[in-house]
């Protein structure tokens, strides 16, 4: 009966380290380039870890990532990130880059120029709760169109 048990607990303990590991490379990797003071953008990259996104993050500014990756400078914002092929701008909630990348439209990605109140990295209590209404846009070449919206009623 002992040996049973033992085995039975061998075996438990590998699929659960297995299932570990399955989660650990489920995670959406995606690359960040940011200022290495920003705080915001810190809080940010910590949104996309809670949500299941395995940053890089390199603390170089964006300026020079974001004209070569394709994101004019009008949607511009104070980080940059790739994934899977789409550029990332600014605070985008996650749950939107998880839309994005669901639906694989033809774009350049998405954008949340500025830095609102109330966005993801942009909620920290210094704002006690203040919510500023922004849009998330997809960029499309020069244009673009709102993807999402986050307006308080």
């Amino acid at each position: 009966m002992f040996r049973r048990d033992v085995l039975k607990l061998v075996v438990m303990s590998s699929l659960s380290l297995l299932s570990l590991k399955v989660h650990a490379q489920s995670k959406t990797p995606i690359e960040v380039w940011k200022s290495p003071t920003c705080g915001c953008c810190k809080d940010w990259i910590s949104h996309l870890e809670d949500n299941g996104f395995a940053v890089t993050s390199y603390d170089t500014g964006n300026n020079r990532v974001r004209a070569q990756v394709g994101m004019p400078q009008k949607y511009g914002s104070c980080h940059t990130a790739v994934v899977d092929g789409y550029v990332i701008e600014g605070h985008v909630p996650a749950q939107d880059i998880r839309k994005l990348l669901a639906a694989k439209p033809t774009a350049v990605g998405l954008s949340v120029p500025g830095m609102p109140v109330g966005s993801p990295g942009m909620d920290g209590p210094q704002y006690k709760g203040r919510q500023d209404p922004y849009d998330v846009l997809l960029i499309l070449g020069d244009d673009h169109r709102v993807f999402s919206s986050y307006h308080q009623n």
